[in-house]
């Protein structure tokens, strides 16, 4: 049964490609740029999986998370199998939603304001000790995120030119976790299953902590010497793995990552949930389990399930 993988990031796609033939997958890239969708038709027989990003209109594909939510709307109104359907394309493009449910569920969470365009920003930064951060609502790749260790840096910053505007105009602002120590950790888990974790270095890496391939390239496009920032954390054996994982099953969240800062007050907090997630290829070379390669056969099992159900 052919896969199709709904995308919008042909820089992110080799890894999975690659791991989609060594496990002898029929997957077909739809990218998720332009296209059409006739209502009156009847959708591929197959299996889809999203992979729509937050950060898709930093390349310049501001309507992809419309034409995900449109197609993926379509799809499942015909009953097509879809890895992380519908719902969870909301999910990745809110914090606003990922905290409310975050918190629903029992996880610990940042303290949280959410601002509708740049007039309240002033007077609802008042209410945070700082230091404090900003945030896009919806964001990616820790763009738009900023560290403000006083309000009067805070006002000269909204009233500047350096104001960063967020695409679907809701800022947050958010208490700073300081960590224990200077990294962050991901979950990855497929298939409601944990794969490994990784370590983020904070201190080089900042608020950027994209652990793809393709962010961790200069500005010619060619592979950034230095260490890369991201290691896997070996023996990682943590209670809030099945809380996560948990969770993503309450939401079929299929494929996911987790990041969580532990806080020098002694904290789990889960800032980000990345319904996208992208694997280190540093990780990779020494996890105990590829990510695309649980991803690809992940997507077998499913696809030989859906197969099972239309013979029937």
């Amino acid at each position: 049964m052919t896969v199709y993988v709904l995308h919008e990031n042909p820089d992110w796609y080799p890894p999975f490609a690659k791991a989609f033939a060594e496990a002898g997958l029929d997957a077909r890239e739809n990218l998720l740029i332009e296209g059409m969708i006739d209502l009156d038709s009847t959708p591929p027989e197959g299996i889809f999986y999203n992979r729509l990003s937050a950060s898709s209109h930093t390349r310049g594909h501001i309507w992809s998370k419309d034409y995900t939510r449109a197609l993926l709307e379509w799809l499942e109104s015909h009953g097509r199998r879809v890895v992380n359907g519908r719902s969870v394309v909301e999910m990745e493009v809110s914090k606003v939603r990922q905290y409310s449910l975050l918190r629903q569920f029992g996880l610990d969470t940042p303290r949280t304001v959410a601002v509708i365009g740049k007039q309240d920003l002033q007077d609802a930064a008042r209410g945070f000790p700082a230091p404090f951060i900003t945030k896009h609502n919806q964001g990616g790749k820790g763009l738009g995120v900023r560290r403000f260790d006083a309000i009067t840096e805070f006002q000269a910053y909204i009233d500047s030119d350096e104001f960063e505007e967020p695409v679907d105009g809701i800022t947050l602002l958010q208490e700073y976790l300081q960590p224990r120590e200077p990294f962050i950790t991901r979950i990855e888990t497929v298939g409601y299953e944990f794969i490994y974790a990784i370590a983020a270095d904070t201190i080089r890496g900042g608020f950027q902590l994209c652990p793809a391939d393709a962010c961790e390239l200069d500005g010619f496009g060619k592979p950034k010497q230095a260490k890369s920032l991201f290691t896997l954390r070996q023996n990682f054996d943590d209670p809030l793995i099945d809380k996560v994982t948990a969770f993503a099953r309450e939401h079929r969240l299929e494929i996911a990552g987790f990041e969580f800062i532990e806080t020098a007050e002694g904290r789990k907090v889960v800032y980000d949930v990345n319904t996208n997630t992208n694997y280190n290829p540093d990780v990779e070379k020494v996890a105990p389990k590829s990510g695309p390669g649980s991803v690809a056969a992940y997507l077998k099992k499913v696809s030989a399930e859906s197969f099972e159900l239309v013979a029937v």
